[in-house]
């Protein structure tokens, strides 16, 4: 880019899921509603957890986890996209953008995270149930927990005090509804090669280890499963892991999902509908799957209604 084309910016413009006037209404009651259903079901299961005392568990702390997560998780980016469709103003501040963007990536990867050591707690439960208690014992699923949020802290700050580092032009248009790191980077004049290197590097990490963490987890699960002897036991065995699989194939799949659709079409509102799988549809999904599938979780609703 020419030095002449850069400037000092204070704001964006987030173009939204699509500029026709007639569409706003309907996506402003969609996202509404979803955000509403996301809030309140992860809220539910929060409440559940907290007032039910035989879900006092390491894989219900582990859940509670998961479901505060997802609400500050959605929470970035769904309000800013409501707020600019009400208002109908797409303006996002230099500073909110980044702010957005750090708690964007930092949830992003404590849900990675958290996934993880939820396999690696399903893993202990069912191949080593004899050592559970001793194991996964209360000092250290509260340093699982702690590890999983510094590693998401650092890897958000990384970005984010590289991404200060550059300067953008005149053209400030980010075809998304929220500050999208990828998006973002593409608006610049100044070379973002070291951030590209930096971003994949880290995703990499990010992504590959925690999954193949979750695959030989779950390979060694369905070994001990078969070979368990009775139906009941590994029918039981299987669903205590039924919902937990169920959540890492939604956001797993969604991610890639995202990732392969922007490699194919970059800069396109392709990806911002993509994105709306992993931002707010899983979120969305996650207590629905927990409650339906998971009798402890149901016993826990009733109480807590009764």
């Amino acid at each position: 880019m020419e030095p002449g084309n850069e400037t000092h910016i204070s704001e964006f413009i987030l173009l939204g899921l699509s500029e026709e006037a007639n569409l706003q209404p309907l996506l402003f009651g969609l996202f509404l509603s979803m955000y509403l259903v996301t809030f309140s079901g992860n809220l539910l299961i929060i409440l559940t957890i907290i007032t039910a005392s035989h879900l006092h568990t390491p894989m219900y702390f582990f859940i509670f986890s998961l479901s505060f997560t997802d609400i500050c998780f959605t929470s970035t980016t769904v309000p800013k996209m409501l707020m600019n469709i009400q208002t109908q103003n797409k303006i996002i501040t230099y500073e909110d953008c980044i702010t957005q963007m750090y708690f964007f990536m930092f949830f992003v990867a404590l849900d990675d995270l958290l996934l993880t050591v939820m396999a690696y707690d399903r893993f202990v439960a069912i191949c080593h149930p004899l050592h559970y208690t001793v194991i996964m014992n209360p000092k250290f699923c509260g340093f699982l927990l702690l590890a999983s949020l510094l590693l998401s802290a650092l890897e958000s700050l990384l970005h984010s005090l590289m991404f200060l580092r550059l300067s953008f032009c005149t053209e400030l248009e980010i075809p998304h509804f929220f500050c999208e790191i990828n998006q973002v980077l593409q608006l610049a004049c100044s070379d973002t090669f070291l951030n590209d290197v930096i971003l994949y590097f880290v995703a990499g990490l990010l992504g590959v280890i925690p999954l193949t963490g979750i695959l030989l987890s779950y390979t060694k699960i369905v070994s001990s499963i078969l070979r368990i002897s009775s139906a009941e036991g590994k029918s039981k065995a299987f669903s205590t892991c039924g919902s937990h699989l169920s959540v890492i194939s939604l956001f797993y799949g969604t991610a890639l999902g995202v990732y392969l659709s922007s490699a194919a079409t970059p800069n396109s509102r392709a990806t911002a509908i993509a994105s709306v799988m992993y931002t707010v549809v899983t979120p969305m999904l996650n207590p629905f799957i927990y409650s339906l599938r998971n009798k402890d979780i149901k016993q826990g609703l009733r109480k807590l209604f009764s």
